[in-house]
This record gives structure tokens, sequence and C-alpha cells, in this order.
């Protein structure tokens, strides 16, 4: 009796071990396929459907049958030849609207530029610093912002006959700074002109979509 038992102990043991080996080789090949299975269905996803994958697609979302370039991008945005583009920053001291001379001479070469491609269009952008804003009234946020871009709008009509048609104003109170204003190079940073000159048909197209909404 006690020797039958042990053999059938023994059995047991036997067929439970049997049991967890083939398991244990199961879950040991079964994970690497599962895991190279999702990586190539990753590689080759194509969300918005233009030909080129998701992890190349340097602009995702672009809308259905465009025509597109290697990277995804719709062709539209590509450089056109005879294109430009240029910009332009200048900084200014607290409460001023006063164009320093070396911003006066790069705006010089900038005319030349809008002479040479007729086509181009220039959007600029007048900015303040939060301390300029708090000596303002609330009603009136944007005064010394408005100077700065007319300043240099002005300049270039008056100086080099830019048709005015051609140049796009707009201005902001302090509320897109690029630097903290909590102290005096951020705020120097912040009291600025941005402007761009280009002549790409998206970038004129965006600009006339802004204008008459």
């Amino acid at each position: 009796m006690k020797f039958s038992s042990l053999i059938s102990v023994a059995i047991l043991n036997i067929s439970l071990l049997s049991l967890l080996g083939c398991q244990t080789v199961l879950t040991s090949t079964d994970s690497p396929k599962q895991i190279v299975t999702t990586a190539i269905e990753a590689s080759q996803l194509d969300s918005d459907e233009d030909g080129v994958p998701d992890i190349n697609d340097e602009c995702p979302n672009t809308p259905q049958n465009m025509v597109v370039d290697p990277n995804g991008c719709p062709a539209s945005l590509l450089p056109k030849e005879g294109s430009v583009r240029a910009e332009f920053r200048a900084f200014y001291d607290t409460n001023s609207s006063e164009i320093k001379s070396k911003y006066r001479e790069e705006l010089d070469r900038w005319a030349k530029k809008m002479d040479e491609y007729p086509d181009a269009y220039m959007l600029i952008e007048a900015h303040i610093s939060e301390p300029e804003a708090r000596l303002e009234e609330n009603a009136s946020h944007q005064t010394l912002a408005l100077s700065r871009v007319e300043g240099i709008k002005n300049y270039l009509i008056q100086k080099h006959n830019i048709d005015p048609n051609r140049i796009r104003t707009y201005t902001y109170s302090a509320e897109r700074p690029i630097a903290p204003n909590d102290d005096a190079e951020g705020i120097k940073l912040n009291q600025r002109v941005y402007a761009v000159i280009d002549n790409a048909d998206y970038f004129i197209n965006d600009i006339l979509k802004i204008e008459n909404d």
C-alpha cells in the first residue's frame, strides 16, 4: 500500500512539472512574436493615408487626395522657384518706439528684397513688455505697440516707396512674451518688433485670410 501511494505521488509530481514546463516554453516563445508583430504594424501605420508612414510624416493629418512630398507635406508648402523668406527683429528701449540706426540699415536691405520680389508680402508684429503695459491705461493697452509697428511700416513706405498693400501689421500687448518679465534682460527682449517677408502661396493666403476674418 505504501509503495503504491509513493508511486502515485511521484507520477502526480512528474505530471505537474511537465505541465509547468510546457507553459513556460509557450510563454517564452509567444511573447517575442507578439512584440515583433506590433513593431511592424506601427512602422506601417499611415493615419492620413497620404502614402507616407506616420513615423516619417512631418505633416500629419493632410487632407485626402492631396499631393505630398516624400516627407508627407503638401506640395504647396514646398519652396517655389524664385521664392524668398527673410525675418527681421528689432528691440526697443522702454516706452520708446524709436527705430535704432542698426535696425534702419537692416530695413534698407529688406526694402531691396521687396523690390526684387514684387510678389512678396510683409507681416509685422509689435509687442510690449509687462512693465510697459502697466504704465498704460487698460483702454489703450496697445498704443505703444501700434507706434512701433507703424514706425516700421512708415519707414519702408516713405523712404523706399513700398506699396502699403503689401504690408500687414498686427499689434499685441504683453500677452506673447519670448522671455520672463522678471529681469532687465527679459524685459528688453519682450520690447520688440518681429517681421517676415515671404512670397510663398500658403503665407500670402494665411495673411489674407486673417485680414478677412
